[in-house]
């Protein structure tokens, strides 16, 4: 089987890529070229028929994943189906099962069936429950059993925590000591299992075994950040450098191989920090697309982080960043609900929008489309062109003027309304 990369390399335009190449309006050419080296994925597992592709990385939009799933706490497959939903009406690009409780595949099987977002997994989350096994009896084997299972399932892309190794884990504990230690779940879970089998990475040691399960299901590896900041006191330190240099070498293994990548990238830093690490990554990691979490800027945010994320966001992603993971208004306090995951899609689809807005001129369109139905006064359109149009409807509607074709914040002193009236010659009644 050949992936998106491996083809592109032979200069054949496939469905995927057709389809990817209207949604954006780039040419043929553009995406071929940037597919083949690296700078662009397309996430596309063979076995994921229900996909619409789309694309990742330089040249292209800024892409929202959703994150959902059940824990061991909250056990409820209908509301994850429910957010799933949201996720599709939203137009959101990339949804993530980060399930980590219980028989997870039957779920994931019909999320897969179902949606035409691009679905992602961690899993190495999967495997004590898909095992049934104590951490310290999973072997490296079994690890990568897992893999193959996801893959074959249709998951388009995977989280692997592979630049944790044994040279990285030790510039991690000696180091400047971190506020908040190891964050990532899959990073903890590894070096755990590291720690207690006093052992190699087995993501790191058999990669080439994995790059193989990849390449013969078109599995896009998110290269995992097990040492991402979970503070802005620990962003850009040593642990956090020295994995991005790992992930670089794993990178170009990959591609050796015609195995897509993209890295993933920090939590939480301080706003003057987002820029210089985008293009950090960007050079170290030959141009490979950058996946990050917010970055969240400040982290005294709690029960609003999904603002503090977009702030990030929309640097990141004028800066560099080509995936935005979405934050909730409930991340570090629980599972979210519905209401948090819409308010988490729409925070994180206006820091993409706004990261386009600096770095592709073109995305701009829509913007003028609405500063001109707002001087039409023309309510509809204005709608139709907000990112979420049924909440700007209905905030709209519940203070609306009887008479009056304004808004209940200016009325009969709508400057708009003044303007239109003024130059047309007509005269103006503010009374």
């Amino acid at each position: 089987m050949k992936t998106q990369m491996l083809y592109a390399r032979e200069g054949i335009f496939t469905e995927q890529m057709q389809i990817v190449a209207k949604k954006e309006g780039v040419s043929q050419d553009f995406l071929l070229e940037n597919l083949a080296c690296g700078k662009i994925i397309i996430p596309a597992n063979i076995n994921h028929k229900s996909l619409d592709p789309n694309g990742i990385g330089f040249g292209l939009k800024t892409k929202v994943n959703v994150n959902l799933g059940v824990s061991n706490d909250c056990v409820d497959y209908s509301e994850e189906m429910k957010k799933v939903d949201l996720a599709h009406k939203f137009g959101i690009e990339a949804i993530m099962d980060l399930s980590n409780y219980g028989k997870t595949s039957n779920f994931r099987d019909e999320l897969i069936q179902k949606s035409k977002a691009m679905i992602g997994t961690v899993p190495v989350y999967d495997a004590v429950s898909f095992l049934e096994k104590d951490l310290k009896q999973i072997s490296a084997k079994d690890f990568l059993d897992v893999v193959y299972h996801h893959a074959k399932g249709g998951v388009d892309f995977m989280t692997i925590h592979a630049g944790i190794n044994s040279r990285a884990s030790r510039v991690f504990k000696e180091g400047k000591k971190r506020l908040t230690n190891i964050v990532s779940r899959g990073g903890s879970v590894l070096y755990a299992w590291m720690a207690m089998k006093d052992a190699e990475n087995p993501f790191f040691e058999y990669y080439d075994d994995l790059l193989e399960i990849c390449l013969k299901y078109d599995v896009t590896l998110s290269l995992g950040d097990a040492l991402r900041p979970g503070s802005i006191y620990d962003a850009s330190d040593a642990a956090q450098i020295a994995e991005l240099i790992e992930l670089s070498l794993l990178t170009k293994r990959a591609w050796n191989a015609g195995v897509q990548v993209m890295i993933e990238g920090p939590g939480h830093m301080i706003i003057d920090e987002i820029e210089p690490n985008m293009k950090l990554e960007k050079k170290i990691c030959d141009g490979a697309p950058f996946y990050v979490l917010g970055p969240l800027v400040t982290d005294i945010a709690a029960g609003y982080d999904h603002i503090s994320s977009a702030i990030g966001g929309a640097v990141a992603a004028a800066a560099g960043a080509d995936i935005l993971c979405y934050v909730t208004p409930a991340e570090h306090l629980r599972l979210p609900n519905l209401n948090d995951v819409r308010d988490g899609i729409v925070a994180t689809k206006i820091a993409a929008h706004s990261g386009d807005l600096a770095k592709l001129p073109k995305e701009r369109k829509i913007d003028n489309e609405m500063s001109k139905a707002r001087q039409d006064i023309d309510w509809e359109k204005m709608f139709s062109l907000a990112i979420d149009g049924e909440k700007a409807k209905k905030m709209f509607n519940e203070r609306r003027p009887e008479e009056l074709n304004s808004c209940s914040m200016c009325g009969k002193m709508c400057a708009m309304n003044t303007m239109n009236q003024v130059l047309k010659g007509e005269s103006v009644n503010l009374r």
